[in-house]
């Protein structure tokens, strides 16, 4: 990866400049039986919609507070590259009350109705799909996201100095994030390119976060992200880590 990169959305453009068409996040959802694969290309393009909805549609700026409560899930993923995108900075299971946009899942809406600015519910459903009857008060996420932009150019330049991610009380810049992301890849087993880790970890901790996104992105490698993986037995379990050829696990 690219030397130079100084915030998380660096790193994707260098993913995508690299090679656009390997894949970068791999969920799984035990719950449901859903999987889905994303290539550098098909994230890095859900982020420039969801950076130009955030820019464009709902006007929030460097330094503005997003909250998200959302679980371990692709669209997660994307929403906080879409932050770093912007320059805001992505609250994970902050207070929505402290923030000037929430971004819900389906079993948050009521804790998210306490902020005052922006709401968007994301249904969490297959294939990105919509709710059957849009939550009171909130946009559907996947309602708005597809006419938005395929290229997003952020009208101020990122700092990376600047606040980027809040997680379980701590701040970090969104140079922290890539300093720490490369530094700790290689305990969780992230050797380079090819290295493909899977994660069961929930995303409100930063080594979930790290684990299931940051470390995978920085050093070139993939991330297979599972949730509910608690229901999945050990024999299913080694099934999917030889299928999807995974180097590496955090759980």
């Amino acid at each position: 990866m690219n030397a130079s990169d100084r915030t998380p959305a660096d790193l994707l453009s260098s993913a995508l400049a690299a090679d656009p068409g390997r894949p970068l996040v791999t969920f799984y959802d035990d719950a449901t039986g859903e999987r889905v694969e994303l290539s550098v290309a098909t994230f890095a393009n859900w982020v420039a919609k969801t950076a130009n909805l955030l820019q464009d549609e709902l006007s929030v700026e460097p330094g503005d507070r997003v909250t998200l409560l959302l679980p371990a899930h692709w669209q997660t993923a994307v929403w906080l590259l879409a932050c770093a995108s912007v320059g805001v900075v992505a609250d994970v299971a902050g207070d929505p009350a402290a923030a000037d946009v929430v971004v819900s899942g389906p079993d948050t809406l009521q804790a998210a109705r306490a902020c005052s600015g922006a709401r968007i519910a994301l249904a969490l459903r297959p294939l990105g799909g919509r709710f059957p009857q849009p939550p009171e008060g909130f946009a559907d996420y996947a309602v708005e996201v597809p006419g938005q932009g395929d290229r997003f150019v952020p009208y101020a330049p990122v700092d990376p100095e600047e606040p980027a991610l809040i997680v379980a009380g701590r701040e970090f810049s969104g140079a922290e994030v890539v300093e720490r992301a490369r530094a700790e890849a290689t305990g969780l087993g992230l050797t380079g390119p090819g290295s493909r880790l899977l994660s069961g970890l929930p995303y409100d901790t930063w080594e979930g976060l790290n684990a299931g996104l940051y470390a995978p992105l920085a050093t070139g490698g993939s991330v297979v992200l599972c949730r509910h993986l608690d229901r999945l037995g050990a024999e299913a379990l080694d099934k999917r880590i030889e299928a999807e050829r995974v180097t590496a696990t955090a759980r």
